[in-house]
């Protein structure tokens, strides 16, 4: 059997459902096996757009999300998903081909190492030199994308190795379960949050499965802990709980950091510090419970007490059977962040003004949404209102990067999540900026019939580098430029097209496009004049409460 065929038929043991991507010369006999495959193919107009679709499939299937790519500058397209979807923890499978590594063909053209180049972005890299070895290395990667932490894996199939016969043989696929954490481990945890004064909880994007959400709820209201989470911990319990005290939007200095301050006992379950970290611990200060698939890292800023270390789920429900004495908490200083983050939030959600404000934004998405409807952003200071504002109330329903934190990721992310998911409504949140460099992926949606809605939040400029540009004291420079027109642009592609001009043709626009067929593109225009007057004061206000 040719070795292309035995790759497609490896990929298919492994219960592969679409490959992105853009295939090369390199690429042909692989892109013949697939021909006949189960597997579809989802052609892009740009490997970068490929790739982010395939790192949103694996986050929200927990399955290695597969994207295609030739050899030289199609493998160098690859490199930003590939660390968007390393450092967020999504798992996934990079294809790329390569010129014949037996017999030159062409010289060194269009020759870069591309394993070496993948290595520190990945967890695995591997050029295949013998098409036997392809089921074996298949398997491999597989194992290693989903093994925690998940993350990106690479394989490399020259151009003469695809051609080769080879034997057929593939490995059966062989699940493993995760160890529990050792008793004594989860004892002295409980321990700890029974001798501390004023404990909390923090989520993280790692427990954002479902077995370990309902652990943690049933933590939360046998004990009556307060929680927060970090931006990719959003929804992992449902955020209307009365014990959800917010979402840690910003690095420091907002009203839930009045919280975080206060405790002496974090609980962090599930997040790790490549995502930015809510607080930085100190010398003598505030003791902090690691539970985790895999210990913590030490860091100048993270140095956990104790680390739980197993499957999550299963820790925190031994954690829940130990903790019976509560005699010495004192939790209704909590109580009291939590009003207080409720009142700020609230403020602006019914503000009429348009250009739109960007709590108006997030306010009529959440009411127009369903519980399962999903939000997609991109990378822009809008992220931070949507972290703060935005409630979630199943996981994820609303999907931002707060680890690598690309621009350029808002729209791919939305067209796979549409994909998988195609009886939700999915809501892609983009700004001027960060939706033009994956534009060209409107033709892609409409090919393939997507029906979705895109909002672009139209402020001609890199408006979160221009908000740190104002804050920081600097003039502004170098930050604006002028747009299409999106509207005409849209509909150039085949979508639908959209500009309101007041927020009442804004909220009657979002619901008629979540209602109908078509890929819907909205130009909305968003002020963003209050960012400084509002994020930036939050350490003079907070201070009320400390």
């Amino acid at each position: 059997m040719k070795a292309s065929d035995i790759f497609i038929k490896a990929l298919e043991n492994e219960g592969v459902e679409y490959i992105f991507g853009i295939p090369g010369e390199e690429n042909l006999d692989f892109l013949d096996s697939l021909k006949n495959s189960k597997i579809k193919l989802i052609l892009t107009r740009h490997e970068q757009g490929a790739g982010f679709m395939a790192a949103t499939y694996g986050r929200l299937t927990g399955k290695p999300g597969v994207c295609l790519a030739t050899l030289g500058p199609g493998a160098t397209n690859l490199i930003t998903p590939a660390a968007y979807a390393q450092l967020g923890a999504m798992p996934m499978l990079l294809i790329t081909g390569q010129k014949p590594i037996k017999k030159s063909k062409q010289g060194r053209f269009q020759i870069v190492d591309i394993v070496d180049m993948m290595r520190p972005i990945t967890k695995f890299t591997k050029q295949i030199v013998n098409g036997n070895n392809i089921p074996s290395v298949v398997r491999e990667a597989f194992r290693l994308a989903t093994e925690e932490r998940p993350g990106a894996v690479h394989i490399e199939l020259p151009e003469d190795i695809a051609a080769e016969d080879a034997d057929d043989r593939i490995f059966e696929v062989i699940g493993h379960r995760r160890p529990d954490a050792d008793e004594m481990a989860t004892r002295q945890a409980a321990k700890m949050i029974e001798e501390a004064r004023m404990p909390l909880i923090l989520i993280g994007a790692g427990a954002n499965r479902k077995r370990t959400a309902e652990a943690l709820t049933y933590l939360i209201e046998q004990t009556g802990i307060p929680f927060f989470n970090t931006q990719m911990g959003k929804g992992v319990v449902d955020e209307r709980h009365p014990k959800f005290l917010g979402t840690a939007a910003l690095s420091d200095n907002d009203f839930l950091h009045c919280a975080i301050s206060r405790a002496d006992l974090i609980i962090n379950v599930g997040h790790d510090v490549i995502e930015k970290p809510p607080f930085f611990m100190e010398e003598g200060g505030k003791k902090v419970i690691h539970v985790n698939f895999f210990p913590a890292q030490v860091d100048d800023v993270y140095f956990p007490q104790l680390n739980v270390v197993g499957d999550i789920a299963t820790s925190v429900k031994h954690i829940s059977r130990h903790v019976t004495d509560k005699s010495n908490w004192d939790l209704s200083y909590f109580q009291t962040v939590k009003d207080e983050v409720d009142t700020h939030l609230s403020k602006y959600a019914e503000d009429s003004r348009f250009p739109i404000l960007p709590q108006r934004l997030v306010e009529i998405i959440r009411s127009q949404l369903p519980e399962d409807g999903i939000v997609t952003l991109d990378n822009g200071v809008y992220k931070i209102w949507f972290a703060r504002n935005y409630k979630c109330y199943q996981p994820n329903t609303l999907l931002l990067d707060n680890a690598l934190a690309t621009m350029g990721a808002g729209l791919p992310s939305a067209m796979a999540a549409k994909l998988i998911n195609p009886d939700k409504k999915v809501i892609a949140v983009a700004g001027d900026g960060g939706f033009m460099m994956n534009s060209q992926e409107l033709e892609t949606a409409v090919r393939y019939g997507l029906n979705m809605v895109v909002i672009i939040l139209n402020d001609s400029s890199y408006g979160m580098i221009k908000w740190k540009q104002q804050g920081l004291g600097f003039e502004n420079f170098g930050l604006d430029y002028k747009n299409p027109d999106f509207v005409k642009y849209a509909e150039s592609y085949g979508a639908i097209g959209h500009r309101p001009k007041s927020d009442v043709e804004f909220c009657g626009m979002l619901n008629k496009c979540l209602s109908m067929d078509g890929f819907h593109v909205i130009d909305l225009a968003v002020d963003y004049s209050l960012n400084h007057s509002i994020l930036n004061i939050l350490l003079k206000e907070k201070a009320c409460l400390l």
